[in-house]
């Protein structure tokens, strides 16, 4: 993918109505220009996008040794150290390292659509988006600027972006499933976030889908991904007073270590009135008593990927994608009971 054409002094001076040396004094702080002169050149740069693209326009031609990666999760949860949710550390973790092992540098960026940006945010070779959603503005500007990009997870309406890679959500839904009915479990409900991405709605797809083929009626509950331990244990609630399942498959390891609480603050006992599973592990689900069954994503595999892809990318090679990687599920306590007699 080519890059557009980038702003240019001559556009942020032409907007500003100033010369091109009075936008590179206001910008590099030198000269004798006003303090208000040097804030309106600021911010006509800023709005044009000029400052993060400032080193860019020297490397058109080359590479700069450093890709982006923006965790859209978190950006949307609000809050880039949650309690007890190590997922997006072991995430992050195996991309910088692996990135370190190929001679790349790896920058975090917060939401690209929020200004102002990091320095040098539009100047990397490309980006990682984790998890973006439907019509993501990260994405789309990303386009505009024409900067390659990859994603962990598929875009949500696009079938025909290929440049993503994942651990298989279709496999590892059907896995927790299969061994929930294996302990006994025909009514299973299903706890999924509200964001808009691939890894809520392709688990969502999965479930309804393994339901109609025992005719099964769904039982599916939305809770936003900030509400946590405090909303997954307010939702129990719900899910007694719609009648007791034989398990629940929460998403997020928060979501069930909350829906399992208050499943038991309520008297119903785990494993042996309903079982409890998360779709991703975390403190929460392995210090939970019982502990949550849960699967183990794959950060390492994912991660290299990702980086494999974004790399053939950038030296503009053909390859083969999207990529799926093999989560780990890990049963515990919360699931372990006999299978229902035959």
């Amino acid at each position: 993918m080519a890059r557009t054409r980038g702003i240019t002094i001559k556009d942020v001076a032409r907007r500003a109505g100033v010369s091109i040396t009075a936008v590179s004094h206001a910008l590099n702080d030198k000269g004798t220009l006003s303090a208000a002169t040097r804030e309106h050149i600021r911010g006509v740069a800023d709005e044009m996008g000029y400052t993060a693209d400032a080193l860019a326009r020297g490397l058109r031609s080359s590479t700069m040794g450093a890709v982006g990666l923006v965790l859209r999760s978190l950006d949307a949860l609000g809050d880039y150290a949650p309690a007890g949710v190590d997922v997006f550390e072991r995430f992050v973790g195996a991309a910088a390292s692996q990135a370190l092992a190929r001679g790349l540098s790896l920058m975090l960026v917060p939401d690209l659509t929020r200004v102002p940006v990091p320095p040098l945010t539009f100047s990397m070779d490309g980006y990682i988006v984790t998890n973006p959603h439907v019509d993501d503005p990260v994405i789309a500007l990303l386009e505009q600027r024409g900067i390659r990009y990859v994603t962990y997870g598929g875009v949500p309406g696009r079938p025909d972006f290929r440049h993503w890679a994942s651990e298989d959500d279709a496999a590892s839904a059907r896995l927790v499933l299969s061994h929930l009915q294996a302990a006994g479990a025909r009514s299973i409900a299903l706890v999924r976030g509200t964001d808009p991405n691939a890894w809520n709605l392709d688990h969502q797809d999965v479930y309804l889908q393994w339901c109609a083929e025992r005719h099964v009626p769904p039982r599916l509950y939305e809770l936003p991904e900030r509400a946590g331990v405090d909303g997954g244990a307010a939702l129990a609630g719900r899910i007694v007073d719609d009648g007791v399942p034989e398990a629940v498959f929460c998403l997020t390891g928060r979501h069930a270590a909350g829906v399992q609480q208050g499943l038991m603050a309520r008297g119903v006992r785990v494993p042996e009135h309903t079982m409890v599973a998360a779709g991703s592990d975390s403190e929460h689900a392995r210090n939970s008593r019982p502990a949550i069954s849960a699967l183990e994503l794959n950060p390492v595999e994912s991660a290299g990927a990702l980086l494999d892809l974004l790399q053939a990318l950038i030296a503009g090679e053909d390859t083969v994608a999207p990529r799926r990687t093999k989560a780990r599920f890990r049963p515990r306590a919360s699931t372990r009971r006999q299978p229902a007699a035959r």
